[in-house]
């Protein structure tokens, strides 16, 4: 099959994918305030806005979102604006969500926000901060693969196909010399795309031999016997890579920058809050995935999945350009062109008049 057709073929797959998943996705569902998340008395709107939509993922590696809605950050530094939130399963959803103005800014990882882009030809979506790093790794039954060169001829499942670490595999298994088909994710490593949810289920029966995913899935599954064979921040220098990242409409960044300034001064505040309250910060995020799934997570799942993760208000741009190119190397894009996807003015005015050290954008800002 040509290339140019396999990547159509693959676009085509994710574009039709949110039509596909929305009431699995959580699209639209309202995640719950507790009681800190009430507009304070005397509080004035925002540019005039009733309400900003926030959306997020229930992983821990959306901890800043999740963190912020349950400790009320948010909310006040909205003010009498109301902060209304929406949670999600799938990157592509999260992406129709924004273009359709359902959601305003929203938690995302970096390969849905280079679709996005791309796909809009620039226009739809802009990065307007970091969020996380790490928390993503390789977890597989030690029974049937005792090293990384056993992967070859497994059963490895990603969240999606082209999501964020569902690249990170096809380029992995591309830079070790085997082939894939990255639409049907056939080759010398079959590629089973499984939502996260599921995962744990797939894994217990043995549909699948192990699984490249974000926290807490991986942790999940270490508590269901898996073995941790590869952790990906052992693959970028420093060992950090973009994991989240907030976007926002163009349109709503455009009309709306008080309020876009307010939701990146309480992801500062969150971020600078979790890493001084480790411990106080995962009760919370557990509390609030509660909310939103019904379920926390037990302590063997959640303690070593939140000390994976480091929490940044740093998008960490340059690994996100790296990550665009191993996207490219596997064959679910062509060479893109990011400039323009980063705007950080109003992140690194809030940082500097928080004493912080500002952020780069690597050369992709916006003029």
């Amino acid at each position: 099959m040509p290339a140019t057709t396999a990547l159509r073929r693959a676009f085509a797959a994710l574009a039709a994918l949110p039509l596909l998943t929305l009431a699995a996705c959580g699209y639209g569902s309202q995640a719950e305030d507790d009681g800190n998340a009430e507009v304070a008395a005397g509080a004035k709107r925002i540019d005039g806005l009733d309400s900003v939509k926030i959306g997020y993922f229930g992983n821990l590696t959306h901890g800043t979102a999740l963190v912020g809605v349950r400790k009320g950050f948010f909310q006040k530094q909205l003010g009498a604006t109301r902060a209304e939130y929406a949670t999600f399963n799938a990157g592509p959803s999260e992406i129709e969500a924004l273009n359709s103005g359902s959601i305003d800014i929203g938690w995302i990882g970096p390969s849905p926000a280079i679709n996005g882009y791309t796909k809009s030809n620039g226009t739809n979506l802009r990065i307007i901060g970091g969020s996380a790093s790490g928390g993503v790794k390789l977890v597989v039954d030690p029974d049937k693969i005792e090293s990384l060169e056993d992967v070859k001829g497994k059963k490895i499942a990603t969240p999606q196909l082209g999501n964020t670490q569902d690249v990170a595999l096809l380029n992995w298994i591309v830079e070790r010399g085997w082939k894939v088909d990255p639409q049907s994710g056939k080759g010398d490593v079959t590629v089973v795309r499984s939502d996260n949810k599921v995962t744990p289920d797939a894994f217990r029966a043995g549909s699948i031999d192990g699984a490249w995913v974000p926290e807490p899935t991986a942790s999940k599954l270490v508590a269901e016997g898996g073995k941790v064979l590869l952790d990906e921040s052992a693959l970028w220098p420093d060992g950090e890579f973009v994991i989240t990242n907030i976007i926002v409409r163009q349109e709503f960044l455009k009309e709306h920058p008080k309020a876009v300034e307010a939701v990146l001064r309480a992801s500062v505040e969150t971020n600078r809050w979790i890493n001084a309250h480790p411990d106080e910060a995962k009760a919370a995020a557990n509390k609030q995935l509660e909310k939103d799934s019904g379920k926390a997570l037990p302590a063997e799942v959640l303690d070593p999945a939140w000390k994976s993760i480091r929490f940044t208000d740093d998008p960490l741009a340059a690994t996100l350009d790296t990550e665009a190119e191993h996207a490219v190397k596997a064959g679910l894009l062509e060479k893109p062109d990011l400039k323009g996807i980063y705007d950080l003015t109003i992140l690194n005015k809030v940082l500097k008049a928080e004493g912080e050290s500002t952020v780069d954008d690597a050369g992709l800002g916006a003029e």
